[in-house]
């Protein structure tokens, strides 16, 4: 079957490899679409903790049933939510298996769906409403992550946001907080071509490299700060921001995994009274809502900028390792 390879650090290829094998409480399903995860560009990178070469990356992925499963038929359309949870640490048992003490992932600890097939444990494998389109399929795992962060976050319509980041979750947490009703929404972002991606969806947008930040936000909430801030970018930078344009009593929601544990001004969070939330991937709930809410909002299709076939592995990760316009690549199996 065609496969993306990760075969070491900084290194995909194109490999023609075997169909999975048959698994009891697994089914086999043929992949359309399969996206590129900020978590996958970690195991490019060859920092990921857990992921080991030869691996079959690739957790946000749609396809089609192929064989295995007890209740749907082939062909039948569907999604995988990736989190293989164990079901016996007490976050399992006790209703919070999004954090599970042993956590893994499909596309990270097993082959994923950068393959032309792939298996899943059968109760991961989520049917799609017949008015979603497969590419849309595989983007239900990254706003499933934007779900997440804007409930737990616990948004209220008509607070001021920032939004660090305009990569694919960046974008996906103002999209969803847009179909929330947010109205004042700030996108900041080094990468010119990526701020032109956040001007088109309708997002105010600020550029930290040329424009003074903690200025341009207090000019726009009248001298008070931003009600929420939410870091999708995870960089060093960042963090020193994160309490600066927050107003008093006012919200940080942590949704970027850092490599590095960045150095946090506790005082001025002392000061300000701040809360500050760590998220983490999504719970089943979650999953559920990102399909609603890509069903009813296919203009969110924007956020991807490039298809490629699996034949172009390579180049997927030269788009997003490199400064170009890429957001979300995704390879197309069909």
């Amino acid at each position: 079957m065609k496969s993306v390879v990760y075969e070491g650090p900084k290194t995909v290829s194109f490999q023609d490899r075997p169909k999975p094998t048959f698994t009891k409480g697994w089914a086999l399903i043929k992949t359309s679409h399969a996206g590129i995860c900020g978590s996958d560009l970690s195991i490019y990178a060859g920092v990921h903790p857990r992921a080991e070469a030869p691996l079959v990356m690739g957790h946000e992925f749609s396809g089609t049933i192929e064989e295995g499963h007890p209740t749907l038929k082939r062909g039948t359309r569907v999604t995988v939510n990736p989190l293989l949870r164990c079901g016996e640490c007490h976050p399992c048992k006790t209703g919070q298996s999004h954090v599970c003490e042993n956590l893994k992932l499909v596309g990270i600890d097993c082959d994923g769906g950068f393959g032309e097939y792939v298996k899943a444990p059968i109760n991961c494998i989520v049917p799609l409403p017949d008015n979603l389109p497969m590419r849309l399929g595989a983007l239900i795992e990254p706003f499933a992550v934007a779900v997440h962060a804007v409930r737990q976050g616990k948004y209220l319509p008509g607070d001021n946001v920032v939004v660090f980041g305009a990569g694919t979750i960046g974008l996906c947490v103002a999209l969803t907080l847009k179909s929330y009703g947010a109205t004042n929404v700030t996108v900041v972002e080094p990468n010119e071509r990526r701020l032109a991606k956040a001007k088109e969806l309708g997002f105010k947008t600020i550029n930290p490299t040329t424009k003074e930040l903690k200025e341009k936000i207090l000019e726009a909430t009248s001298g008070v700060g931003a009600d929420f801030v939410f870091d999708c970018a995870g960089h060093p930078s960042v963090v020193e921001s994160l309490t600066e344009i927050v107003k008093v009593r006012g919200n940080i929601i942590i949704v970027a995994m850092y490599k590095q544990p960045p150095k946090v001004d506790m005082r001025e969070g002392m000061f300000k009274e701040l809360s500050m939330k760590f998220v983490r991937v999504y719970t089943d709930k979650d999953f559920e809502i990102a399909i609603e809410l890509l069903s009813n909002n296919p203009e969110f299709e924007k956020i991807i900028t490039h298809y490629l076939r699996p034949e172009e592995a390579g180049k997927g990760f030269d788009l997003l390792t490199t400064q170009t316009d890429a957001v979300k690549v995704m390879y197309d199996f069909t």
